[in-house]
């Protein structure tokens, strides 16, 4: 079962899973980063939050500290406060980049947001190298290997503490999926494999809980609108942004997951993009088992359907290019 989150959840887990766990955010001012933030807020694991962003973020941290939770919310303005907000942090989470728009892709957003990327992750690798980081600024296929890059520089890398958030897709591919079928969506689970951009995302709907079947045009369509759901969003807010509360939603539920793990909860599993030896791509999502070090096990990609496994055919060239993309930034 995938770890779920609701507002509720978030306020309710029991006290065998509490721990004082640091969480920074950066880009906490971003369409993103504040409900992001707000979630996080709400959590007992978290006693400190950290926000950073190059602007508004004194603002976004002092609405957030009236919120009656036991999060303490500091916030960090400019470049040269970024060091300073990430000392001591169990959790590194980043939001930041810029938003897509229509007739753009994921991949258009790489020479602004990777050097972005570049940056934050540098100082990461300076002040709290022992940080899970969580990467949440697209396009995420490339912006994973340039935080491994950049933490290798630096003698940091960890493949068990660097995740590619990738969230988002399972919850549409339960939404959708719940939708389709009638069913009760919180009982409803997909894993979705590969990586996070248009045919790298692989809904495996021949794995889901519980099972459910579709007729090969519908299990197109339904494809197919899984790995586009992002521009649906984009289209949907005609040049006003992208996928904010949702991708929110999914960074929070990865990072509570993530902290009931490092607390000692056990059986917790997420899918998340990390460094694999899964496929002939060095960086693939599958469900992965979260423990006390970051990535306990990697559970692999199970059986595929034979349509699956033509998906898979079609994902890793575009994958491998978008991580050789990605490693080559890093180098120059």
């Amino acid at each position: 079962m995938f770890s779920r989150i609701s507002v509720q959840a978030l306020r309710t887990f029991s006290s065998t899973s509490q721990r004082n766990a640091n969480v920074a955010v950066l880009g906490a001012s971003g369409g993103i980063g504040q409900p992001l933030s707000l979630l996080l807020k709400q959590s007992p694991l978290i006693s400190k939050l950290s926000l950073f962003d190059i602007v508004h973020t004194l603002g976004v941290a002092a609405d957030l500290s009236h919120i009656e939770t036991k999060a303490q919310v500091k916030g960090f303005v400019g470049t040269e406060q970024l060091k300073d907000s990430l000392v001591g942090m169990d959790v590194v989470i980043i939001p930041a980049g810029v938003p897509r728009k229509p007739g753009m892709t994921r991949d258009d957003l790489f020479n602004t947001n990777a050097s972005i990327v570049r940056d934050l992750v540098d100082a990461c690798a300076q002040v709290c190298p022992k940080a899970i980081v969580g990467i949440i600024a697209n396009p995420v296929n490339s912006t994973v290997p340039i935080a491994a890059e950049v933490m290798k520089k630096h003698g940091t890398f960890d493949p068990k503490r660097l995740f590619g958030i990738s969230t988002l897709d399972i919850a549409r591919a339960n939404t959708f999926v719940a939708e389709a079928k009638g069913l009760d969506v919180s009982k409803v689970n997909i894993p979705v494999i590969g990586g996070h951009a248009g045919v790298t995302i692989i809904p495996v709907i021949s794995q889901a809980t519980p099972s459910v079947s579709f007729p090969q045009d519908e299990l197109e369509k339904l494809t197919v609108r899984i790995q586009e759901a992002g521009t649906e969003v984009v289209n949907a807010k005609a040049g006003a942004g992208s996928a904010t509360l949702s991708m929110a939603y999914a960074g929070a539920r990865f990072t509570i997951s993530m902290l009931n793990a490092l607390a000692g909860k056990e059986g917790v599993i997420e899918c998340a993009y990390v460094k694999s030896s899964e496929t002939e791509a060095s960086y693939f999502s599958t469900p992965l088992l979260l423990g006390k070090n970051g990535l306990e096990k990697n559970l692999g990609l199970g059986k595929l359907s034979d349509f699956e496994q033509e998906l898979l055919k079609k994902a890793l060239p575009e994958l491998k290019g978008s991580i050789k993309k990605g490693e080559d930034f890093a180098h120059k």
